[in-house]
């Protein structure tokens, strides 16, 4: 057992994984490598977003394969022991587990960053095969090949985890970077002690490995392949039992299956499959509090980085995202390694693969109200983006004086949004004043549970704002072009839309508050607004 040979490592983080309350059993991508490593020399990528499960299922691989510790216990009730060859492979093979986000102390140089990791596998060597006459100065790869030639044909299992963790260091140089892939592909490619190389990380290879450096890896992103979607991020089945549990566990949930869904689910697999933010999931139910647990680490975290440069040419399309529409985009993840983002296709390619947007059939948007949370702070604090920025400040007013009936001080807003340059907006249709309407209530949001199109009473309303705590006013509202706010109000009142916050029958109400019905007009021939706020009930 070393550090990086049939370590320890993988097995007991994976055995504290395994023995969490909300865990997930994911072993069958198991079943998927077991004859890639019965083929030998194949060689997988999977790159996904932070967040999204690659560590864990990186330590089961290395749990399962690996001779460093038993993991049977483990895996024994797990799906992967239905497999026939189950037997044949737990614990059978020699592993070499690498984080590459692991750092020597005060490290401020690529050379430093290497030589940590070749002189720790050097070390295992030369502690699992001491009769090997291991010359200080050789290269790790000389090593393995030959230990490979002059003993029984030694064979490993590659676990790489966050390859590209280098690349965000700011001491790294373009040098550096391409010194860093002739490692990899000194140590892996076309060597015959390798018999599986699993590799996860969040940048594609494709950009760094231009040549035939790294080309014998096939690369499985979320955006562009199918293949092992179903191991990251969970599922609409797996969260319905982890919530099951949830419940069956928590003495005073607070956490509603609903809630789960607004708050992490939304991103796409390249299948169209929806999925949830595995580990916002797990922390939501953990906590018993529905909340972002978005944490950033550095600048690679936040939104502006992505748009600083190049604010104008984005502004339009994240309006119209922060609005709720999703936006045409042609996503190439290799863009998302260039440092200097140019286009607004490379921007938005890079926030997919940082997970910032979700990308599906050629369109990206905002997946959910964990990451709208993110982009509604920075527009709060950017007043660079414009009449985004704007807007976004006006929401507040916007809603106070819904809720207090202040129709002038809403006119006032309107036409403040109207006579502001806002592209998007041509007032031309309902779809265009419903883009107005999600971003002048855009803090509205934190109070309500927002819906548009909401099936109510006897017809779908355009607007429903379901309040966050029972007793607070819940607020229905229609939009109308070319029409009047009291036909609005009357539409509301005929098609008891009010009966959505009744619940469901024999039910006790969700809501007990008063409901305000809010009819927004616009004259196109005008170009003027009109509204009016009435209680419903």
């Amino acid at each position: 057992m070393g550090l990086y040979l049939n370590s320890r490592k993988p097995c007991a983080l994976y055995q504290s994984e395994a023995a969490g309350p909300y865990f997930v059993d994911k072993s069958s991508l198991i079943t998927k490598l077991i004859p890639l490593v019965e083929q030998g020399k194949q060689y997988v990528c999977i790159t996904r977003p932070r967040r999204f499960g690659k560590t864990v299922m990186a330590n089961m691989i290395g749990a399962f394969f690996g001779k460093g510790e038993s993991s049977s216990q483990i895996f024994n009730r797990l799906e992967i022991a239905r497999c026939k060859a189950y037997g044949r492979h737990i614990n059978q093979h020699d592993v070499i587990y690498i984080s590459f986000n692991e750092m020597p102390r005060d490290c401020n140089t690529y050379q430093q960053y290497i030589d940590r990791i070749q002189n720790r596998l050097m070390k295992d060597l030369r502690a699992a095969y001491p009769d090997s006459e291991i010359d200080e100065g050789e290269a790790v790869w000389d090593v393995l090949e030959e230990i490979y030639e002059k003993g029984d044909g030694a064979k490993y299992i590659f676990v790489l985890d966050e390859w590209d963790f280098i690349f965000h260091r700011d001491f790294v140089t373009e040098a550096d970077k391409m010194s860093y892939i002739s490692f990899l592909s000194n140590l892996l490619k076309d060597k015959p002690y390798v018999s599986l190389a699993y590799m996860t990380g969040i940048l594609p290879i494709a950009k760094y490995s231009s040549g035939s450096e790294l080309n014998m890896f096939i690369e499985f992103t979320m955006a562009k392949s199918p293949a092992f979607s179903d191991y990251f991020g969970f599922t609409e089945e797996e969260v319905d039992e982890l919530f099951h549990r949830y419940e069956m566990n928590c003495t005073c949930p607070s956490v509603t299956r609903a809630g789960l869904q607004e708050w992490y689910n939304g991103y796409h697999t390249a299948s169209g499959e929806r999925v949830y933010n595995p580990r916002s999931v797990v922390n939501a139910l953990h906590f018993n509090h529905l909340e972002s647990y978005w944490t950033s680490s550095g600048p690679y975290d936040e939104i502006f980085y992505y748009i600083e440069k190049n604010v104008a040419d984005v502004r339009d399309d994240l309006a119209r995202m922060v609005a709720g529409q999703a936006v045409d985009a042609k996503v190439q993840e290799y863009a998302a390694t260039s440092m200097s983002l140019q286009t607004k296709d490379e921007i938005f390619s890079a926030m997919v693969v940082y997970g910032f947007l979700s990308y599906n059939d050629g369109k990206v948007n905002i997946p959910n109200r964990e990451l709208m949370d993110k982009f509604e702070d920075m527009l709060l604090k950017e007043p660079s983006l414009g009449y985004v920025y704007r807007l976004a400040k006006e929401s507040e007013r916007m809603l106070r004086a819904t809720l207090a009936g202040d129709t002038s001080t809403m006119l006032e807003i309107l036409e403040f949004v109207h006579n502001t340059e806002v592209p998007l907006l041509n007032y031309n249709n309902e779809t265009d004043l419903t883009a107005v309407v999600n971003l002048i209530y855009l803090s509205a949001r934190d109070t309500y549970r927002v819906e548009r199109e909401d099936k109510a009473g006897i017809g779908y309303v355009d607007f429903i704002f379901y309040p966050r705590r029972k007793n607070e006013t819940g607020i229905i509202l229609e939009l109308k072009v070319d029409s009047t706010p009291q036909e609005a109000i009357r539409q509301i009142k005929d098609k008891k839309y009010t009966l959505r916050f009744q619940g469901k029958i024999g039910e006790e109400p969700e809501y007990s508050g008063k409901v305000l019905g809010v009819g927004i007009a616009y004259d196109k021939k005008l170009k003027k607004h009109s509204c009016q706020v009435e209680v419903i009930t």
